[in-house]
């Protein structure tokens, strides 16, 4: 079975096959970096990480570009807010998206260019679909797309025009030609910092947000591709404008295949500040452990729609401990995947089935039901093996039972001494109460011949 993806632009399953044999070029839209990334943020990046390291698994070499938007509305109101430059508070908000990737095991991208550094790519741009006819210069200095001029909008979204415009209005002083058209290059204002005002043919200014992905995925990966991705949000108007200005400047398909990952809600509501139910990935990592929270996401279909709550974070770290309970009780050999073995052959299958990670994830339960029954060292190796496709079961099965918001680990071993020494002189009951006052914070003690181990609960 080949590789087959659901393409957004035609609203198929394709089989794929990438432009230039064995190798896959894939751009995905990353974070605009003026604040901590949110859980939508680790939806993508952990859906389209699984992505790149099947594709890798499956033979083909990747280039996976990643853009960080570090000029953007948002950002210059949080820098004149926060004090300090743009430049700084980028700098400190993409060292902190990286630790926080870095958590989750989500691989580096192949490039991660910035906004900032491909503004003359960006203005070359702008300055063809200006030759072209399909942007003009606005009372106001903007710089505007003339979207009635590029037949193709609205393909991707499959909305139309007059649909479009329905819910539109135009600014009084906006100098729009039309209220579907959007914004190119913004004109300087007085009130905004030095730092991101660029010269131009079209005067001072800086980028709109669209342009930035159609310039540094041209200069990047070509001006057509394999693969687009990103949230569903980003569906429409972003993803639309970006195929708008890359083929209107080209005359070529920007990218064969469009993927979106599904929303996220919050005890099903949609995360919303407004709400108060918005939680960043550092959030989340303070009550659980991040591999459980990678793996809750994993087990989930990445177009489906995914529900937190504490419940589901919960069972995700149970489901998650039986996976290691089974590598726990015998040592997994090194194993190279024989993709031929029949559960690795229903692993590929799911896999190749627009990415299927819940069947996947149904696979590495069998096996480790295995493991159990035969206590195999080869089918333990497998099970680790198939689940490190997947980022999943590569710690020690002990500090995984351990993992998890910080403990203090002294004072669990303490009470670990201090159970032993009751029970040596027979203080059963002074030994079942530090049992039972550890059980009240979690902490599971486990006895055997060679000791007493602990896990959370």
């Amino acid at each position: 079975m080949t590789l087959r993806i659901h393409n957004t632009l035609t609203r198929a399953l394709e089989h794929f096959l990438p432009l230039e044999p064995g190798h896959v070029r894939m751009y995905v839209c990353g974070m605009t970096v003026y604040d901590l990334c949110h859980l939508g943020h680790a939806r993508s990046m952990v859906a389209f990480d699984v992505v790149q390291r099947w594709l890798k698994a499956s033979g083909y070499r990747v280039t996976y570009v990643r853009n960080i938007t570090d000029i953007d509305d948002k950002i210059i109101k949080r820098s004149l807010e926060n004090g300090e430059t743009v430049r700084g508070l980028t700098d400190r908000m993409i060292d902190a998206l990286h630790q926080d990737a870095d958590a989750l095991d989500i691989e580096r991208p192949t490039h991660e260019p910035r906004a900032m550094d491909y503004v003359p790519q960006m203005l070359s741009m702008i300055g063809t679909l200006q030759a072209k006819g399909l942007a003009y210069q606005a009372s106001n200095g903007d710089v505007n797309y003339a979207v009635r001029k590029f037949a193709d909008y609205g393909k991707l979204s499959g909305k139309s025009l007059d649909e479009l415009q329905a819910g539109e209005r135009v600014a009084v002083d906006d100098g729009k030609h039309d209220p579907l058209d959007f914004v190119l290059w913004k004109s300087a204002k007085t009130s905004e910092p030095d730092e991101v005002k660029w010269a131009s043919p079209f005067g001072a200014g800086r980028p709109g947000w669209h342009i930035e992905c159609s310039a540094m995925s041209c200069e990047m990966l070509g001006q057509s591709f394999d693969i687009h991705g990103g949230g569903a949000d980003l569906q429409f108007p972003h993803h639309e404008n970006e195929i708008a200005q890359s083929e209107g400047a080209s005359g070529k398909p920007m990218a064969r295949v469009w993927m979106h990952n599904g929303f996220i809600n919050v005890d099903n509501e949609k995360m919303s500040k407004s709400l108060g139910n918005f939680f960043t990935i550092r959030d989340v990592l303070k009550e659980f452990d991040a591999e459980t929270a990678r793996f809750f996401v994993v087990r989930s279909h990445y177009r489906s729609q995914l529900n937190y709550s504490d419940v589901h974070l919960n069972d995700a770290r149970g489901a998650l401990k039986r996976l290691y309970t089974a590598l726990g009780t015998v040592t997994p050999d090194a194993v190279t995947i024989d993709w031929a073995e029949p559960h690795a052959a229903r692993f590929k299958a799911a896999m190749d089935d627009d990415f299927g990670t819940p069947e996947a994830v149904a696979v590495l339960f069998e096996l480790a039901g295995e493991v159990n029954r035969t206590q195999s060292s080869q089918t333990a190796g497998l099970l680790k093996a198939l689940g490190g496709v997947l980022g999943l079961l590569q710690d020690a099965p002990q500090a995984f039972a351990q993992a998890g918001a910080r403990v203090d680990e002294d004072a669990i071993q303490a009470h670990i001494a201090d159970r032993a020494a009751a029970k040596a002189i027979k203080n059963f009951a002074e030994a079942d109460r530090i049992r039972n006052d550890l059980l009240t914070q979690g902490i599971i003690l486990k006895d055997s011949p060679t000791g007493t181990t602990w896990e959370r609960g």
